[in-house]
Order: C-alpha cells, then structure tokens, then sequence
C-alpha cells in the first residue's frame, strides 16, 4: 500500500470483517446483511424491518425508525477438490483447510424528520477463500523449479498450501426521503477496501505479466467505491414493493497482486433486484426477490479460464489475460416467509436459488476449484423482544453440498471437481433507540 500508516489502518478493519467462502443465489455476495436478510434468504427488497438499508434497498431507510444493531456469523464452508484421470501423481483429492469464520456487521438508523432519515451500514463480501494443504508428497513435483526448488507439487502444481484469500469490506452511509405518501427514494454511496492473498500458484505464475506479483506475497489492500440507489413503495395495507440498483465498485489495482487479476484490479460487479412483500394479514409477510449480478463484466472475473494457457495467449494480468471463467449473469430467487407468532416472537424461513456463473468446462473448471459455489440454499430464525423493547435475533443458514466436474485445464484428459457445502449460525442485537 502507500503509506505504513493506511496500511496499518486497513489491516485493523479487516481482520474483523475477514470473510468467507462463495454463497449460494449469490455468486461470492452474502444472500443478505442483517438478521431479516439472514433469516428468510435475503429475500428483503421490500421487507423493511431493519437498518440495513443501505445493503440491500436505501429507499426502505425511512421505514426503519431509529435503531441500531450489531450482528455476527460463525460461518463453516467445507470444501473438497478431487482430479482423476491424469495419469500423474497429481491425482488426489484435497479437503480446504480454513472452516470457521467470525463475520461482524452494523447498522444505524436515525428518523430526522417525518420525511427524510438517515443511517449507516458496515458489511462484507467474501469468496476466493480456500486453502488446499495436500501436495503429491513426491520430492521434485511442482512445475515451477525456480521458485519452488525441490518441493513436493500441490493440487495446481504450485509448491505447499494452493489457495486465495479475499476479503471486500464495505461502508454505506444512506440517506432516503419520502417522495409521496408511502412511496420512498434513498442513495447509499458505497466505500469499499480490499484485501486479497494468494498462495501457492507459482506454476501459473510463469504464465503472469508480472511473475513476482502473482502469488505468496502477504496480503494486499486496495480501496474502491461505488453508489447504490433504491425505491421502496407501500402500495396499500397488504403489499410493499421494492427495486434497488448498486454501480459497479470501482477498485484501485493491487500492487502485489497485479500479475494475477485482469488489468491488476478486482472491481465488485453491479448488481439490482426488484421485491415484493405480500402481508394476508397481520401474523404473516411472504416476501419474493429476484436480482442480477453482472459478473460477466469485471474481467477479473469473466475472462475465460484457457485464455493465457494457449499457446501465444495474452498473459495473465493482462486485459485479456485468464480468470476464473464466470462468463453468465447470475439471476437469483428468492422467497422468504415471517410469522409474527405473539408479540414478542417473530419466526422467519427462506430459500434461495441461484444458478452459477461459471460453467463445468475446461474454460472454468479448473480456476472454479477455488471459487466454489453452492446453488441452493435454506434458513430459518427468530427475533424475541426482550422486557425492554430491544431485540436478539438467531438464525441458521445451510447451502447445500453441490459437486461441479469438468475437464482439466492442466491435465488434457483429466477430470476435476469440486464439493462445497455450508452451515452458518447468525446472533445479532437490535437497540429500538
């Protein structure tokens, strides 16, 4: 970075907000921010129940009261790469080793006036997070000899543990108004910071525009930003709708990393989602989303996985160089139910569905074994009012075990693949101010 002191400074921010593994119906976004989110599948549009506004719609803000809650995941992602078929040593399997996650969050709510309200919200998005230890245990294996000298090669012929570490933590300071009865507009400017490490892809290095800022080179950091609007409508006693847009998160390139990533940066895909929450009475929400992320569209993630590793490809780093080969759009759906059991307990359900990014074939299957993605995925949870009028909310989320196989990029005739499934139990704290 540029100075020891914003270093420092990001290095404190993000160990607490490190994150984790890819989401399911979201690429390597978190379904949802905030205990409503977590606990009906992010299906929140239109639901406005929280201050977490400016993470999913900015115009539901003037809904949300004066609040303030602290929340945190214990996340575990299992993750499990397999190769067969190479006729190599490199045939094996490899279990991820980093499974649990503490994941924190934020958000205040503050009612100005009967017309304008204010707030803020801290959260993170995590993915590329994996770290395969297993090696073929054979002296002299790895493919790259000068950086590896004599050690034994891992999973993509790099020397010890292969694997990515990223984390993206984001700050969205909301304002919203009320432009009609019941009818709000809100605009949430988006502060993001980066951190990002690689490890153990020294083979793949010698493909890289610049070899030595491609891999074990400590973490990282780069800043970015972006802005996100939202409109957010009580269209009569029993329906809300909902729309949202976030830009693009323009980021800095890395400089220790620029080797790795097209044009050395890694900016956050623009994303919208349109929502609508049906109440049939009083005791029930049935809340349905749909949004689209545009991965395709940051080169650093659709740029196909074989481009640098044809012979005269453009190099790795370059603007055409290879990614991890998210060429689709994702569309994710949505539904979450809540059921306002007594007037302290409410109980909350979701699922969510979102088809990957990526494809099962040799221009993605081998970069997808670090960036594994679950598709389908439920939750459940509950919030009880305490005596006082604050709130504790606990919730479960699982995204179930899906396996990707598909032909190697490295190995012509082999076949690679990836498992992952996740559990997450989610706390958080509300203060009614």
């Amino acid at each position: 970075m540029k100075t020891p002191f914003v270093r420092t400074l990001v290095v404190l921010t993000l160990l607490a907000f490190m994150s984790t593994s890819t989401f399911a119906g979201g690429g390597y976004f978190s379904l949802g921010y905030g205990h409503v989110a977590k606990q009906t599948s992010g299906a929140v549009t239109a639901v406005a129940e929280d201050a977490f506004a400016g993470a999913s719609n900015p115009g539901k803000l003037t809904a949300a009261g004066n609040q303030f809650e602290v929340g945190v995941e214990l996340f575990n992602p299992h993750r499990k790469v397999r190769r067969t078929g190479s006729g190599t040593p490199f045939d094996f399997s490899s279990n991820s080793r980093n499974s649990f996650f503490l994941i924190p969050e934020f958000a205040y709510s503050h009612q100005l006036n009967d017309e304008v309200a204010v707030g803020i919200t801290a959260y993170a998005n995590g993915g590329l997070n994996s770290e395969y230890a297993k090696t073929t245990g054979i002296p002299g294996t790895n493919a790259n000899p000068a950086s590896c000298g004599t050690k034994p090669g891992n999973f993509l012929l790099g020397c010890d543990e292969a694997g990515f570490d990223l984390a993206q933590l984001i700050i969205a300071p909301t304002i919203a108004w009320k432009i009609a009865p019941g009818h709000s507009i809100g605009v949430s400017p988006l502060f993001a910071v980066q951190a990002f490490e690689s490890f153990g892809l020294n083979s793949l290095s010698l493909l890289s525009k610049y070899p030595t800022k491609f891999t074990d080179n400590g973490h990282d950091f780069a800043f970015g930003a972006g802005v996100r609007v939202g409109w957010y409508g009580e269209i009569n006693s029993w329906l809300s709708l909902g729309a949202a847009y976030s830009s693009k998160v323009y980021m800095q390139e890395f400089d220790d990393y620029k080797g790795l990533f097209a044009e050395g940066s890694f900016d956050i895909p623009a994303n919208y989602s349109v929502g609508a929450a049906i109440r049939p009475n009083d005791s029930w929400i049935v809340a349905l989303d749909i949004q689209r992320i545009e991965f395709s569209e940051v080169k650093a993630l659709g740029n196909r996985v074989l481009n640098s590793l044809v012979p005269g490809g453009p190099p790795i780093g370059s603007a055409s160089g290879s990614a991890f080969g998210w060429t689709r759009n994702q569309t994710n759906y949505r539904l979450g139910l809540t059921y306002f059991a007594s007037p302290r307990l409410t109980l909350r359900a979701g699922y969510a569905y979102g088809k990957r990014p990526n494809s099962n074939g040799i221009d993605s299957t081998t970069f997808s074994l670090l960036t594994p993605n679950p598709i389908h995925q439920v939750s459940a949870g509950l919030s009880w009012e305490t005596e006082n009028g604050d709130e504790l909310h606990v919730g479960f989320e699982h995204f179930f075990k899906e396996t990707l196989t598909g032909p190697s990029a490295l190995f012509p005739g082999a076949r690679e693949s990836i498992t992952p499934y996740v559990n997450a139990l989610h706390v958080a704290w509300t203060w009614h101010l």
